[in-house]
């Protein structure tokens, strides 16, 4: 499954906001990572925004190859509730080689 978002102006608001350290249009291009940010650090407004340009499988998906070190473990909770994949599994790792 691919997910990609026009760089609109709600939706480059919202990167503005929730993935502060770099451009939004950039965080536009990595949708996995943007929408990590987004449930986790987005405002109620922020989410609705986002679900707006994403449906319940593309939120799924996006839950399951979460990138690590994003969400934290109440919002990782919450969001698989709220997407039917609850009981929530452990939080994506990273993992370092050697």
């Amino acid at each position: 499954m691919e997910i990609s978002f026009t760089q609109s102006p709600d939706l480059l608001a919202v990167a503005a906001r929730t993935v502060w350290f770099k451009p939004p249009a950039e965080s536009l291009r990595q949708p996995l990572h943007f929408i990590a940010h987004v449930l986790t650090y987005g405002l109620h407004e922020d989410v609705v925004i986002l679900r707006q340009h994403v449906d319940d499988a593309s939120l799924r998906y996006a839950l399951e190859k979460a990138p690590p070190g994003i969400f934290d473990p109440r919002s990782w909770a919450y969001w698989h509730l709220m997407t039917g994949l609850y009981p929530p599994p452990p939080l994506p790792t990273r993992h370092l080689p050697g």
